[in-house]
């Protein structure tokens, strides 16, 4: 068998392409990862045996391909069908790849490719592998073009040509206009992640706490609230079926009837994308702006804020908000309250409970501590496994399982709220989160998603109340894990919380916040926001065209006046003075060299004319040929200088 050589031009070829394509195997069917194998393995195998494939047989792999892109994904154009078949093509091109055009356009296709997954992750971690792959793709060029590539060589110089390409891109990303929206006018496809609904059953929140993806980041302008008052607010649901509550109608269409009682706070949110309609809050918010980039968006009288579209790429929005208000203080319009008590059939034992206390309390308020004082004194548990439920779910918790999560309580007590005809809401969201103190901002992930209820209280209006916190307040003022037994404590969770990991930890999801925010995030508000604090010039549309023109000409012409001499020919080098003084000495002796003669024309000619010279005058002239035309090694170059110069000092003709 052949033994397979590693420097073949085919195996520069597959290298960088499957870096490039090693993410893309996460995203595409597997049938179509192993045909590309497939076809590199083939390829190679052909190559060392210089055997070609048939015709027939690569055009009906080709077809095979583009009908099995047609029927995984419907299309063979778009971000998904598209990349599958251009991945599916790149692989059967590898059968046919003989020549360095071939490759050179197969390379190109992995330059497109390599943008193509920026679609997919945009992270700081992907943006350092793809940098690798990009400086394989341009050494696989540059060897390309080689007739027997230096695999050192090749590197070194793509990494020279990247790190001088550098400063321009870096000042076009700077200066270059920004366009509202998304890469390419497409949205980013985000994948769908585990994250809040407009829906919740019982063991929903307990399936979040499972996740570490993180939901936004927050920053305040001044110093934060404290943890116990992080409810940051998202879907409100008002309609529940025995076992669900969710939102079926749009809330009554009035403006929202709210008034501020504390201090104002001012906070950045940067949500990641989770395909939903709801953008979080804290507090009463002060005018909302109608648009966040090319979002629409609104404000429901429940203090939901609402984006027509879904969010399908990282938002980043700045809100003036009260901690303290109220909702709805003075009435109830009739449409509200009766949506917000109306129950279904069924749980006849809660419903007697609550017939009980509204029959003993003296006043609302009362009602509401009866609630709470039952769930925190009675044998109520904390946990992430609670037992499933019957029919009647809430009877099930209230006087059988007394096991559940924030989700069980909170439905528990809106319904037995409800039942003492008392108005009632569950709202859904986060709460708490982790401070990073080295960027002084929040982490907000999926496992702090949280259910509380509001019930209203005629002169306070929509109050919350977090039945949690009565069963275990450790939730709310220490986080998850806290709360949890401790044979339910994640260990992964244990571990991202140890002392040890933590700095680490933080130190890098602070670099991740940074490269979100200024380069992910660098949108057009924010490039003028920060090329005005340079010169509020710069920060118009004809500032940015002056700056780049000035700017990229200054330093193109910095390029050329560093690199451009470089690249001239030197004019005398050590070579060329021996043998100019090797040609003067055979001029005193009446043999002068034509100014069109070339070194080994005159060579022949001036042996001609003295036989006698004839040797040295040969030996001198390839001497200086292999230095100043031959292919140069640093030791090699020396030794040949030294002995040319010794024997031009000893030519006396």
């Amino acid at each position: 068998m052949a033994r397979l050589d590693l420097n073949t031009p085919l195996v520069w070829l597959i290298a960088p392409l499957a870096l490039v394509l090693a993410p893309h195997a996460f995203e595409l069917p597997l049938w179509i990862s192993l045909s590309w194998m497939g076809f590199a393995v083939a390829g190679l195998r052909s190559a060392n045996r210089r055997q070609a494939w048939p015709r027939w047989l690569k055009l009906s792999l080709t077809l095979a391909g583009v009908a099995g892109v047609l029927l995984q994904y419907g299309t063979v154009i778009g971000s998904q069908g598209g990349v599958a078949l251009l991945v599916f093509l790149s692989g059967a091109k590898l059968l046919e790849t003989q020549t360095a055009r071939d490759r050179l356009g197969l390379l190109f296709v992995g330059c497109f490719l390599l943008v193509a997954y920026f679609l997919n992750s945009q992270s700081m971690a992907m943006a350092g592998y793809m940098t690798i792959a990009a400086i394989a793709l341009v050494a696989a060029m540059i060897a390309n073009a080689q007739p027997a590539p230096d695999p050192r060589a090749s590197l070194g110089l793509a990494i020279r040509l990247l790190l001088q390409a550098l400063p321009l891109a870096l000042l076009l990303f700077v200066l270059f206009p920004r366009l509202q929206g998304p890469l390419w006018g497409l949205p980013q496809q985000t994948a769908a992640k585990t994250g809040l609904s407009d829906r919740m059953s019982p063991g929903d929140f307990s399936q979040l706490s499972l996740s570490d993806e993180i939901a936004f980041r927050a920053d305040f302008a001044s110093q934060a609230p404290d943890p116990s008052a992080l409810y940051w607010r998202g879907p409100v649901l008002w309609d529940f079926d025995g076992r669900t509550w969710q939102t079926r109608q749009a809330p009554p269409a009035h403006p929202v009837r709210g008034e501020g009682r504390g201090k104002s706070v001012s906070y950045a949110i940067t949500l990641e994308a989770h395909r939903q309609h709801w953008l979080f809050l804290l507090g009463l918010p002060k005018p909302l702006p109608p648009r966040l980039e090319r979002l629409e968006t609104s404000l429901s009288p429940d203090l939901q804020w609402l984006a027509k579209a879904p969010v399908s790429q990282r938002l980043r929005y700045v809100i003036d908000a009260d901690l303290e208000y109220r909702l709805d203080p003075d009435s109830l319009d009739a449409a509200s309250r009766a949506r917000s008590l109306t129950l279904p059939e069924g749980n006849p034992q809660a419903r007697e409970l609550a017939n009980r206390w509204r029959a003993t309390a003296k006043d609302t308020r009362a009602i509401v501590d009866r609630a709470l004082a039952h769930f925190r004194d009675e044998a109520f548990f904390y946990t992430l496994n609670p037992p499933p439920l019957g029919g009647d779910s809430i009877d099930a918790f209230l006087f059988r399982t007394r096991r559940g999560f924030c989700e069980h309580y909170a439905s528990a007590f809106v319904f037995l709220m409800r039942a003492a005809d008392i108005p009632a809401r569950v709202v859904t969201g986060y709460q708490g989160g982790e401070l990073n103190p080295l960027g002084n901002y929040w982490i907000v992930r999926q496992r702090d998603a949280h259910a509380w209820a509001e019930v209203w209280l005629a002169g306070a209006g929509w109050t919350r109340i977090d039945p949690t916190a009565a069963v275990a307040p450790n939730r709310v003022e220490l986080g998850l894990n806290a709360a949890l037994p401790a044979n339910e404590r994640r260990a992964g969770l244990m571990t991202l919380e140890a002392n040890w990991l933590m700095p680490m930890r933080l130190t890098w999801d602070l670099l991740n916040n940074q490269w979100n925010q200024w380069v992910l995030g660098y949108n057009q508000e924010r490039q003028r926001q920060f090329l005005a604090r340079l010169n509020p010039f710069l920060a118009t549309w004809q500032g940015m065209a002056w700056g780049l023109a000035a700017a990229g000409g200054g330093l193109l012409l910095l390029m050329a006046v560093l690199i451009l001499p470089r690249l001239a020919p030197r004019k005398t080098d050590p070579a060329s003075r021996l043998y100019a003084r090797f040609c003067k000495r055979l001029r005193q002796r009446g043999i002068v060299r034509g100014a069109a003669e070339g070194p080994a024309d005159f060579a022949a000619r001036a042996a001609a004319l003295r036989p006698v010279l004839a040797e040295r005058i040969w030996l001198i002239t390839r001497l200086y040929l292999a230095l100043r035309y031959g292919l140069r090694q640093d030791r090699a170059e020396v030794d040949t200088l030294a002995r040319l110069k010794r024997l031009v000092g000893e030519f006396r003709p």
